[in-house]
């Protein structure tokens, strides 16, 4: 048996403006790194002994990555820093305040921006083109490691999450799509054979 945690980063400074961050390396917030820390925690609380850790190379999953081995008293593990695990890219949407995106572009194409599974805003990604990215890596890195009764940490995005959590909880592309993942909040999969056989949420 082996134990797969996924983590979503802390809120971040752009997420507490309420802005589409994407690929932007905003740090975390005052908030954040609190959500970070009780993540950490609550697996603390539990003796988890991470074997390998992974997060996307933006800077506040690394740093929540960070807060998380510091809590569980591992802070020298390190962290594979992987582009594929990044949080889906906004393109022209980046930046901007997601009130204020509304107003301009209208209520319903914004929400088809960034809930639809294959639309993508212009000049980004859509929740398909992060899933083709994310799950790829996923399989080839760190699937293999979890057949070896390992203990993994991601810390990573929620919409490279959600691909992820699609494969695990096999949900199809609308489902994946109403999928909330919260800040800060460890999802724990117990995994034999390539697949999940108990799934915990620590909040």
């Amino acid at each position: 048996m082996s134990t797969l945690i996924l983590v979503r980063h802390g809120e971040s400074v752009w997420n507490a403006e309420n802005r589409f961050t994407g690929w932007v390396d905003s740090p975390l917030s005052d908030q954040g790194r609190e959500e970070a820390k009780k993540g950490g925690e609550r697996l603390a609380a539990e003796g988890v002994r991470v074997d390998d850790a992974f997060t996307s190379t933006l800077v506040r999953g690394i740093e929540t990555g960070q807060i998380v081995l510091d809590a569980l008293g591992q802070g020298d593990l390190a962290q594979e820093q992987a582009w594929e695990l990044n949080e889906r890219f906004y393109g022209f949407l980046t930046g901007r305040n997601k009130d204020e995106a509304r107003r301009m572009f209208g209520e319903e194409q914004v929400h088809v921006w960034r809930r639809s599974f294959a639309t993508a805003p212009p000049g980004g990604e859509s929740l398909k083109d992060t899933t083709d990215r994310a799950l790829p890596y996923f399989r080839e890195r760190i699937q293999p490691l979890l057949r070896d009764d390992a203990v993994v940490l991601i810390s990573a995005h929620g919409n490279s999450l959600r691909a992820i959590v699609k494969q695990l909880d096999g949900l199809d592309d609308d489902a994946v799509t109403r999928l909330e993942i919260p800040t800060g909040v460890p999802i724990v999969y117990e995994m034999r054979d390539d697949e999940p056989v108990a799934k915990r949420v620590l909040e």
